[in-house]
């Protein structure tokens, strides 16, 4: 049987496939402050840090500005409850179905950034090697700064070349416990 709830979305769904894209989201609380978990109807394709509601849903328009984005905390459920658990035990993993959004290249550094293990760091010249002999440090860190999908495309693995670490757009404390948590582990 179809929940009332459920036909409501497929109903609006419907109705706004010739208008645009719908992204449902949802925010939770975590290890790291609030989360915000957005996807499409292909999968994950932002996760967003920070320390208020506000701020989340202000960086999501900002980022979708072409797309209607519809708080629904049913239809993100369990991609949340899979970030949550994450940040409290990243040795499980975070295995989502993800919509990666960015040029050719900036996908081509995620996906080889998503072969970092836990608890592993590189850094951005290593990670610019595995990419192209030609490419540099400088396109690692253009790559991570428009990534939307932090933690599950793990940014906060890439390092400078003296093991300091880099900024983070989550914040540098938010990297350092999430480096911490993940050598732990």
């Amino acid at each position: 049987m179809i929940s009332e709830a459920a036909l409501r979305l497929a109903l609006m769904a419907k109705r706004t496939d010739a208008a645009g894209e719908i992204l449902f989201h949802a925010i939770g609380e975590c290890g790291l402050g609030k989360v915000l978990v957005a996807r499409s109807a292909r999968g994950v394709c932002a996760i967003l840090l920070g320390a208020g509601s506000d701020e989340l849903e202000a960086d999501l328009a900002a980022r979708f500005p072409d797309v209607m984005l519809v708080a629904n905390e049913v239809t993100v459920r369990d991609d949340l409850a899979k970030v949550i658990r994450f940040v409290d035990k990243p040795t499980k993993g975070l295995h989502l179905v993800l919509d990666m959004r960015g040029t050719p290249l900036q996908r081509r550094v995620w996906e080889k950034m998503r072969s970092i293990p836990v608890g592993r760091t590189v850094t951005y010249m290593q990670l610019a090697r595995w990419i192209s002999p030609v490419a540099s440090a400088r396109v690692i860190a253009g790559a991570c700064a428009a990534n939307p999908i932090a933690l599950a495309i793990p940014c906060h693995r890439v390092i400078r070349t003296d093991g300091d670490l880099a900024d983070y757009r989550w914040g540098i404390e938010r990297k350092r416990e999430l480096i911490r948590k993940e050598a732990i582990a």
